[in-house]
């Protein structure tokens, strides 16, 4: 290997230094802010997305309230209630739909064992309703379908108030009261996302029979199959509202009176907002990437303009035109290579950085921003590119100044 050549690269670059600086500045620049621009965009798309991760997320919820459109005689203020029979209704009727839980909301209630007292919502539910809401039991187990059948005075608790009832961790089997009845727990869940607040299972029927003779229910929680854009989960919820507001005798405009919440559509919109964001972000990259090779080849440009009387005088004495040529290209190489890898490593450093000090979650927890890195693949294949791009700037003006004739390449200014 010819090593002088680099010497005399290292004695151009010396002799240079702002257009060099300059060069390597639109390499480095380039994919500095590609790296940073994807990571922005992935960090964002990663840390809304990690609102769904636990949870199912082909889930629909059903609730009433009081009718506030006047409707077939109906007035406005009307309480609208659902009971067992629309939950029927619902998977005998809508396809899409695989499980039909009913739930009945018990209220906010003081549950104790005679030693300590603590305050939970209670949520009267079925056996489904652990892997539709994907409910994660740490010990024990959730209500099952013999508890429901048989009406057991069972509870499911937070881990949360488990700890608190019975700090001793000796919790499976043990007994709580509320509204003077007593439950066994069969089981505690963890995960919460609201700390200051608390869920407690019981089963569906055993609520029913102690709290709703009327056979009321709170709500309806469905699990959808087969709604696979945003589109189609629309025109199910249009025609699942026209359905139940016939049943209840209220307007299909009033949503106040009948509430409808697609998880799914929800998520199905998400994504698409998230596709739509990584293309604008990929437009701007790729622009940001062309700028750097407009720049890098405006340079190379003015470099061998400048240099093209030391051609002329390299092939007087006897150089060839393919020397000067390898000698632009190694050089443009040489300095694209570096910049570029000072960018590429900037830019992955500066993400890194970011992932490991800032803080980061899903929406829940008041932050956005999830793991805002950039798969290292597109980051060298970035940085490929404007190298070839660097070596192609410096080549065919050279090829052209090197066809220059010697005397006349002298008196080029």
């Amino acid at each position: 290997m010819n090593f002088g050549i680099f010497d005399e690269i290292a004695t151009s670059l010396k002799r240079n230094k702002a257009r060099t600086f300059l060069t390597g500045f639109s390499v480095a620049w380039g994919i500095f802010m590609l790296i940073i621009l994807l990571a922005a965009g992935n960090g964002l798309k990663n840390g809304v997305s990690s609102d769904f991760e636990d949870r199912q997320v082909n889930v629909l919820a059903i609730w009433t309230w009081q009718s506030t459109i006047p409707y077939q005689g109906y007035s406005t203020g009307r309480k609208v209630s659902l009971y067992n029979e629309d939950s029927s209704f619902i998977a005998n009727n809508f396809p899409e739909t695989d499980q039909v839980i009913p739930s009945y909301n018990v209220g906010y209630k003081t549950i104790g064992n005679g030693r300590k007292q603590r305050e939970t919502d209670v949520q009267a539910t079925i056996s489904e309703y652990e892997q539709v809401e994907n409910i994660k039991i740490v010990a024990g187990r959730f209500i099952n379908k013999a508890d429901v059948k048989e009406k057991r005075k069972v509870a499911v608790l937070s881990k949360k108030d488990a700890d608190l009832l019975y700090p001793d961790g000796n919790i499976i089997g043990r007994n709580l009261i509320m509204d003077g009845i007593v439950y066994t727990i069969v089981g505690y869940y963890g995960g919460e996302v609201m700390s200051w607040r608390t869920t407690m299972y019981v089963p569906y029927s055993t609520a029913m029979e102690i709290y709703s003779s009327s056979n009321e229910i709170e709500s309806i929680t469905c699990s959808l199959n087969g709604l696979t854009t945003a589109k189609a989960n629309e025109n199910f919820n249009t025609r699942l509202r026209e359905g139940l507001s016939l049943r209840l005798k209220i307007s299909p405009l009033d949503k106040r009176a009948l509430g409808i919440w697609n998880q799914l559509e929800e998520y199905l919109q998400t994504q698409q907002i998230f596709k739509a964001i990584s293309t604008f972000i990929w437009i701007i990259g790729i622009g940001t990437l062309i700028a750097g090779i407009v720049g890098i080849s405006n340079i190379m440009l003015i470099t061998v303009r400048e240099r093209t009387k030391e051609f002329g005088i390299r092939k007087s004495i006897g150089a060839k035109p393919m020397s000067i040529i390898k000698l632009i290209i190694t050089e443009s190489l040489l300095i694209t290579g570096v910049f570029g890898y000072i960018g590429m490593i900037t830019g992955i450093a500066v993400t890194e950085a970011v992932n490991k000090f800032m803080p980061v979650g899903g929406s829940e927890n008041g932050v956005v921003f999830k793991n805002p890195t950039v798969d290292l693949k597109i980051v060298i294949a970035a940085t490929i590119v404007l190298i070839i791009a660097g070596v192609l700037a410096g080549y065919f003006p050279a090829r052209k100044a090197v066809k220059i004739k010697p005397i006349e390449a002298l008196r080029y200014e």
